[in-house]
C-alpha cells in the first residue's frame, strides 16, 4: 500500500469528471471524481492543496483517496 502524499490540483473539469494533480515529488497524476473523498458534488478547484494515495490504474499512475487539506 502506498503512503499518503500531498500535492496541488493542476486542473479539474467538472463536466468530464477528471483532472490532474501535481504532487510535491514526481510527475502529474490523473484524478477521477470517484476518487475524491467528500460528500455531495465531487469536484476540485485549480490550486487546491490535496492529499492522496498514488495507485496504478489502467493507464498508469493515478491519485486515489483524494482529500482536500
Amino acid at each position: 500500500m502506498s503512503e499518503r502524499q500531498t500535492g496541488t490540483v493542476k486542473w479539474f473539469n467538472d463536466e468530464k469528471g477528471f483532472g490532474f494533480i501535481t504532487p510535491e515529488n514526481g510527475p502529474d497524476l490523473f484524478v477521477h471524481y470517484r476518487s475524491i473523498q467528500s460528500t455531495g458534488f465531487k469536484s476540485l478547484q485549480e490550486g487546491q492543496k490535496v492529499s492522496f494515495v498514488a495507485v496504478k490504474g489502467q493507464k498508469g499512475m493515478q491519485a486515489d483517496e483524494v482529500q482536500v487539506v
